[in-house]
């Protein structure tokens, strides 16, 4: 039996209302979303996909995103760029988003550069599934550019009394940016100063090793950075599934659509890889307990 196909959501609209520049790196928009006003939006890793029309087609919002994706080929859909909300009020429906900008490369980032008051572009969302829990007295934050708004968000909703190391990788020094300070929090800014996007991330969480009391984990951003820390955390550090919110929120030379098809068959080499690596560990220390 086939399982029904997933209702597509109708598209909100969100109009520019302010823009700042957050660091040589970082742009934010302020945003007016009348459609969220109302909407119970607990987490803190809440995303919207903004939605861009391709230069092909001849439609422009706003538009019926249904009837497009029923009655028009793929190629001619609505293209997604996925952005996690900074803040979200859901009694005035204003939302912040931080883009990543590299000049001309790419889809959104242009956008915000060129973007103005006034200007309008549709969405669907929000998603998200993450806040920090009550049970945990002590957190770890690791993400880059792209991570920082959830980051942010999280830090800020922290329980009474809980401590927290975040660590965000940046370009270089000069690119920070500002980020919640509050008492327990120790802010970490890693450079990459030209390397790969997430090694220097990684190699900086790995070396402050695992916390001896119960943390609770949040890591996203490049995907080669999250298949390094999956193996230091599940493998080498033996740290539980159910303490830990890791994802990659993108993958170096692939677009967002290329990288979304992947995502699904990325996480399971890495989980049959991961439980691989943890049986023939099992078998070394079952042999070494034998001799």
């Amino acid at each position: 039996m086939n399982n029904p196909a997933k209702p597509v959501r109708r598209a909100l609209e969100a109009r520019v209302t302010d823009k700042v520049q957050l660091s040589p790196d970082l742009i934010r928009l302020t945003f007016s979303a009348p459609g969220l006003k109302g909407r119970d939006l607990p987490h803190t890793d809440h995303y919207i996909k903004l939605l861009f029309v391709p230069e092909e087609a001849d439609y422009s919002w706003p538009y019926d995103l249904p009837e497009i994706r029923e009655t028009l080929p793929r190629t001619l859909h609505p293209v997604t760029r996925t952005y996690t909300l900074r803040r979200v009020d859901t009694t005035s429906g204003d939302i912040e988003v931080d883009f990543v900008t590299h000049g001309t490369e790419g889809l959104a980032g242009p956008w915000a550069q060129d973007a103005t008051v006034g200007d309008v572009i549709p969405f669907v969302g929000p998603g998200g599934a993450w806040h920090p829990d009550e049970d945990y007295g002590h957190f770890v934050f690791a993400g880059d550019e792209s991570a920082a708004p959830a980051i942010a968000a999280g830090v800020e909703k922290l329980p009474a009394g809980a401590t927290a190391d975040v660590y965000v990788e940046i370009s270089t020094t000069g690119a920070e940016f500002l980020m919640p300070r509050r008492e327990g929090v120790t802010m970490h800014w890693v450079h990459r100063e030209g390397a790969t996007h997430g090694t220097a991330l990684s190699q900086a969480v790995r070396d402050a090793g695992i916390p001896e009391q119960r943390t609770s984990w949040f890591i996203h951003g490049v995907a080669e950075m999250i298949k390094e820390l999956r193996r230091f955390l599940f493998v080498d550090g033996g740290v539980d599934k159910k303490d830990v919110s890791i994802s990659g929120y993108w993958r170096l030379g692939m677009t967002e659509d290329q990288w979304q098809s992947s995502k699904r068959d990325f996480v399971t080499e890495l989980e049959e890889l991961e439980a691989l690596e943890a049986a023939e560990e099992a078998e070394v220390a079952g042999d070494a307990d034998t001799n």
